[in-house]
């Protein structure tokens, strides 16, 4: 906790302590975790309910959730930039909860979508100022190192949510699993209203005016270690949105054992965590750039063997799990380090940032996620190859934004 800003340093002693604080921004994150996980068990209850036509179409209650959720968060940063983290972080929460409350009132499949693409523009909020809030304290192999750690609180929710929402479902209806996601909310604004004093100081807020806002959103899609990193973030984003596009009709329908979907996040969460807790230990000493090159390239190569397996071997759900979780493990060597170095040259536009970034990541994540799920024809094919594709482009990319030479001179706060 050496590098914590001097705004952190010299906060009110009622700050939270970096226990407290990782688990309050894994909690907070966990939040949008949530609002898609524990939707997973109840696709199939939702479409017989509301009399979805087809199959595929169950996909549409997952991304119409992250199409809000990518495109919001360009509104977000500029406010936090101006009115602070807290009271945008705490409205943001009051709407979660509200049209989590609205889904779950929803007699109508285009009134679900339309509540649920509601909820994903509230649940944008607190992605944006998670990663501002520790940007505040944090920068470069320390922000990293928090950042995985948020990561390994944050994956705790895929372990635990698809069986929540399956117990939800053997005790009641659905509609349940929304006000449940509305209870989290309101005690995350409980949590965060009593616990967490402001990060960004008055002294330190930008005006909201167009021409900061152009300023901050064109430094940050020009400057190749910014855009770079969040290209192959988004390349990553996207693998993992088909993941979780495909799942429930792999689990289900391909291998014919919907049972034990909790199972199969949990293996790949647990992967996903252990490589995460493995880099709060090695990437302040061997630099965040190194992991994440050494964690595309395993990336890549574990896509591939997975592929080859099916082709050449066959699959079984036994190998399917088995492989997958392998292939995902290696987020956790990707994704803290990729979003700390987007974010490393930032700091003095940092919700700003944040929020074009998140943008990028998030609505291209999804298109590609979406892409991949419609592309599912009752076999993993379809998922494992477009694992492989984004884990190519994926180090291409990164490789390109990481190469040695000089950065641009960040513009005057």
């Amino acid at each position: 906790m050496n590098d914590v800003s001097t705004a952190a340093a010299t906060s009110t002693r009622k700050a939270p302590g970096p226990r407290e604080f990782i688990a309050m921004m894994g909690a907070m994150m966990a939040a949008n975790a949530m609002g898609i996980d524990t939707m997973l068990p109840a696709l199939s209850a939702i479409s017989t309910s509301l009399d979805i036509p087809a199959e595929n179409q169950r996909q549409l209650i997952i991304s119409v959730f992250l199409f809000g959720f990518g495109g919001a968060q360009i509104i977000y940063g500029p406010l936090a930039d101006r009115l602070g983290r807290k009271p945008v972080l705490l409205t943001s929460l009051t709407a979660y909860a509200a049209f989590a409350l609205l889904c779950g009132l929803a007699r109508s499949f285009p009134l679900l979508l339309a509540g649920r693409l509601l909820h994903g523009i509230a649940a944008a909020g607190s992605r944006v100022l998670v990663v501002s809030i520790v940007r505040d304290r944090h920068h470069g192999a320390g922000m990293a190192k928090i950042m995985s750690f948020v990561t390994i609180v944050f994956l705790l929710v895929p372990v635990l949510a698809p069986s929540v929402g399956q117990l939800v479902l053997a005790i009641g209806s659905w509609r349940l699993i929304f006000l449940l996601l509305a209870g989290h909310a309101f005690a995350m604004f409980a949590w965060i209203g009593l616990r967490l004093p402001e990060t960004l100081p008055e002294e330190r807020r930008r005006p909201l005016s167009f021409a900061k806002v152009r300023e901050a959103v064109g430094f940050t899609l020009t400057h190749r270690q910014s855009i770079g990193n969040t290209l192959a973030l988004t390349l990553n984003q996207g693998a993992l949105f088909g993941f979780l596009n495909s799942i429930q009709q792999i689990v289900f329908d391909t291998f014919r054992s919907g049972g034990l979907i909790g199972a199969v996040f949990a293996c790949g969460a647990t992967s996903i965590a252990a490589l995460s807790f493995l880099n709060t230990r090695i990437v302040e000493t061997f630099g965040s750039r190194r992991i994440l090159l050494v964690g595309l390239s395993l990336f890549v190569a574990m896509s591939a063997l997975h592929l080859g397996h099916r082709e050449w071997v066959g699959e079984s759900l036994v190998s399917f799990i088995i492989l997958t979780s392998l292939t995902l493990a290696c987020f956790g060597l990707m994704t803290g380090n990729l979003g700390a170095i987007a974010m490393q040259p930032l700091g003095h536009i940092a919700g700003t940032a944040s929020a074009v970034q998140g943008v990028i990541t998030t609505v291209g994540g999804t298109m590609i996620g979406l892409a991949i799920g419609q592309m599912y024809d009752g076999t993993t094919l379809p998922m494992i190859a477009g694992f492989l594709l984004c884990a190519l482009l994926s180090l291409v990319t990164a490789f390109w934004a990481n190469r040695p030479g000089g950065q641009e001179i960040a513009p005057d706060s």
